[in-house]
């Protein structure tokens, strides 16, 4: 599977495609529609970064609880109820005189349900296509990503401007009920993929299984750490820049959409083992410029040309894909993305901590370098993209 129109023709691509793309879509105009209604009404840097990153940190909880229910519940309904959960939290959440402790308790729900749908979906994508065509899929659905930021958070900048932080919610919330509604409707049912009931238990075994492997560890550490500490970066957007903060995240959306086209659309296989911390490089390294504080023109720049290395995590979740067995696609691609969500939490509020005593711009310039470091240290140890990547029949071998 090499095009496009492959992957459009193959049946039930199209309508995942959407719910994923209107899921976005809803987060991002909701995310801001809340960071800025609790950054004006707490003018605290921290609070707005956790409020727009928030429900990452309950993906820790949900990673050691709940995941082993990713490959135990038939997709259609999972994704659909996700999205209605989501859905009516982010309405609550629009109610006037809501309490700042109110708003959070909905955060943390929203983020434990929402920890075992990366895995739901992803899992669910990796039913509807060819192994070989994951790579490519998974592209397009971060395009998707790209592009729904893109327009997002150019939308909700204007809504947050013309109409309120509570209207740019509501809208949000209509979003997150119309994803459940393309779930409901466009997706098949089918079976889950694995057997028994879902258990905190069962989650604490199968995540050992997949943590006791050094290879996976690394790929682990690879798609979690580089990357959460960015996303730190980008959490302090509102307090850096106001009236700007769309703009910002409009082109960190552009940038990764740029780079997940390259990469996953014209990269050759060969090239692709060895790219991978180089791109997370590429991704710390034009942050270092908030050091110098720079004004609205360098920021986008730096902004955009960092988010093209976001397409280093399509690379080492091919290497992911490769190490475990079939049966635990789901729970692997699920803890994949919990804990990329809980580091893009944790960095979050480190970040807002780290601004709340300094400012956006040196708390910015902390994070890059730590995840320079972390990008180094991983390739010092032979990280998984430092070799050719091992078939998948071999590797389902070694792991079953």
């Amino acid at each position: 599977m090499r095009s496009y129109q492959e992957l459009f023709r193959t049946r039930e691509f199209t309508p995942l495609f959407l719910t994923a793309s209107v899921q976005v879509a809803a987060q991002t105009v909701a995310g801001l529609g809340l960071a800025t209604l609790v950054f004006r009404s707490t003018g605290s840097p921290f609070l707005s970064a956790l409020a727009l990153f928030g429900p990452a940190l309950a993906q820790v909880l949900g990673a050691t609880t709940l995941l082993s229910a990713t490959d135990r519940l038939p997709p259609r309904a999972a994704l659909a109820g996700i999205a209605l959960v989501f859905g009516l939290g982010t309405a609550a959440q629009a109610v006037p005189g809501l309490p700042t402790g109110a708003v959070f308790a909905l955060l943390l729900v929203q983020g434990l349900v929402g920890s075992v749908g990366g895995g739901v979906r992803y899992g669910l994508l990796g039913e509807i296509l060819p192994r070989e065509g994951y790579l490519l899929g998974r592209s397009m659905m971060n395009m998707a990503v790209g592009v729904c930021q893109i327009a997002g958070f150019a939308t909700g900048g204007v809504l947050v401007a013309t109409l309120s932080p509570r209207g740019t919610l509501l809208i949000g919330a209509a979003l997150h009920l119309a994803a459940a509604l393309l779930a409901r409707l466009g997706l098949s049912r089918r079976e889950p993929r694995a057997a028994g009931r879902a258990s905190a238990a069962e989650t604490w075994r199968t995540n050992a299984r997949l943590w006791s492997s050094r290879p996976r560890r690394l790929v682990y550490l690879a798609l979690w750490v580089p990357n959460g500490l960015i996303v730190g970066c980008e959490s302090l957007f509102v307090p850096y820049a106001p009236e700007s903060a769309g703009l910002l995240f409009a082109c960190a959306a552009l940038g990764m959409l740029a780079g997940d086209t390259v990469v996953g659309r014209f990269l050759p296989r060969k090239r692709r083992a060895r790219l991978g911390p180089p791109l997370q490089m590429l991704l710390a390294a034009p942050y270092l410029l908030f050091v110098l504080d720079p004004g609205l023109p360098l920021a986008l720049v730096a902004v955009t040309v960092s988010a093209v290395g976001y397409s280093a995590s399509l690379l080492f979740q091919e290497r992911l894909l490769a190490l475990v067995p079939d049966e635990l696609s789901g729970h692997a691609l699920g803890l994949h993305s919990s804990g990329m969500l809980a580091l893009q939490g944790l960095s979050a509020a480190l970040a807002g901590a780290v601004a709340q005593v300094s400012s956006p711009a040196v708390a910015m310039t902390v994070l890059a370098a730590a995840s320079l470091a972390v990008s180094g240290v991983l390739v010092l140890t032979e990280g998984p993209s430092s070799g050719p990547r091992p078939s998948p029949h071999r590797a389902r071998r070694r792991t079953a």
